[in-house]
């Protein structure tokens, strides 16, 4: 004849194997679970692609800074600018886009 467990041993299962699912949940659904960490991991990723994307802006807005600069100046550079913002062309001009 199988033995039966106690009362208290029967509450100390339920209640370890409560605790068990809790923190097994906790792992995977949790504010610090693996669930949380790939979500924080594939924003990491397009942060970095947005601070790239970012920095090569900056880097060409200073090129062309540099570029109009006192000390360095591209005439080339002027002449494109001015004609795009004025809206100016010559009668000679052929426009291509």
């Amino acid at each position: 004849m199988p033995q039966r467990l106690s009362i208290g041993a029967t509450v100390f299962l339920v209640l370890t194997a409560a605790l068990g699912l809790y923190f097994a949940f906790a792992a995977v659904q949790g504010p610090s679970g693996i669930l949380r960490r790939i979500q924080i991991d594939a924003e990491t990723a397009e942060l970095r692609i947005a601070r790239d994307d970012l920095r090569d802006d900056v880097s060409r807005m200073q090129n062309l800074t540099h570029r109009m600069s006192d000390d360095y100046l591209d005439i080339d550079l002027l002449d494109e600018r001015a004609r795009e913002v004025l809206g100016v062309v010559r009668a000679d001009e052929i426009i291509l886009k």
